[in-house]
């Protein structure tokens, strides 16, 4: 949360910090925008410009929570495996429970509204095992999400036997997935997570919740002597990190109609990613979803490069690990001159 220096800064015409960062890295990724269009051939093209905005919509919905979570102070690197589980759990859920060709083609035949309830439930019962240890037990995060992470991933290869289930569904399991919006190419699943983007945005700026939020990154302490439930905020936050996590494990699975153990093998740390390319402190109470948003651009617009240069995977990764440890080392050389 601001200091009241801050604040009068503002008042005298002086943006805060956070704006100043977010600005700040707006430019970063106009200036890698200008050089991926001059080195790679047709990266300028409409088309490309909307696949940078939409492709990683579910790195984006991740990040919403990661972000409230890091402005607390707290990690949650358990994303990636509820993410899986969760789409390994929802095709078993309802696949049909007379196949009989094999085990992976054997489920619970459940309605599909009632197998996406449970799978988002059992999503949720990650972030409330996480809330505990580390809310009541002052247990720290980054070791409980990331043995959660494995709980979560051990289930979904239990389930899919180390593999995936993709056969036996009904019909409807795939509408969510492979709905569009009329009249254009762009899927449910980007609307979904614009729509989320914006509801984080007002909930971080517009209510008292939201600025809870930054209160307790600042000092936690502090927030509980002032009446905030330290406790039951850090609760909600994890268990809605965990259910937007169950989100996109239930739209990614629709999309591919079918559940696989290893989906999203490293989204935990893309998510960590962009949101720190967006600003966000590692040490909480500084940040803001529309800079992880410009992070996620930021890393779009490498990753594209590199994939329209023609580079191999392991350049790409090496590419996206230099810029990203560029771009916080910019960060952090801007806010030192700032405030000099």
């Amino acid at each position: 949360m601001e200091t009241r220096l801050e604040r009068k800064k503002m008042i005298g015409g002086r943006m805060s910090n956070e704006s100043f960062i977010t600005l700040f890295m707006i430019g970063v990724l106009v200036v890698l925008f200008g050089v991926s269009c001059a080195i790679v051939p047709r990266f300028y093209l409409p088309q490309n410009m909307i696949n940078l905005l939409t492709n990683n919509w579910y790195i984006i919905m991740l990040g919403i929570g990661v972000t409230f979570l890091l402005i607390t102070g707290n990690f949650d690197m358990s994303v990636g495996g509820v993410i899986a589980m969760t789409g390994v759990l929802s095709v078993w859920f309802c696949q049909d429970a007379t196949a009989s060709q094999n085990a992976l083609a054997v489920g619970l035949g459940l309605p599909y509204g009632v197998a996406i309830a449970l799978a988002l439930l059992c999503a949720m019962g990650i972030g409330a095992i996480n809330a505990f240890f580390i809310a009541r037990l002052k247990v720290p995060s980054i070791i409980i999400t990331l043995g959660t992470m494995m709980i979560a991933r051990g289930v979904a290869q239990i389930v899919a036997q180390g593999a995936q289930r993709n056969t036996s569904l009904p019909d409807v399991f795939g509408v969510l997935g492979g709905l569009t919006i009329p009249g254009m190419s762009i899927k449910l699943s980007v609307l979904v997570m614009a729509i989320l983007v914006v509801a984080a945005f007002v909930f971080e700026k517009k209510t008292v919740a939201g600025r809870r939020t930054y209160l307790i990154g600042a000092n936690s302490v502090a927030a509980r002597l002032s009446g905030v439930n330290v406790r039951r905020h850090l609760t909600s936050l994890f268990i809605i990190s965990s259910l937007l996590a169950g989100i996109t494990g239930i739209l990614l699975s629709s999309e591919f109609k079918a559940g696989g153990s290893s989906r999203a093998m490293g989204y935990e740390f893309d998510a960590l990613v962009i949101s720190l390319l967006g600003g966000v402190s590692i040490a909480g109470g500084f940040g803001s979803v529309l800079g992880m948003f410009v992070g996620a651009v930021i890393l779009s617009v490498v990753t594209s490069a590199a994939t329209g240069l023609l580079l191999s995977p392991d350049w790409q990764f090496t590419i996206k690990g230099v810029v990203t440890f560029i771009a916080i080392l910019a960060q952090r050389f801007a806010l030192d001159k700032r405030k000099g």
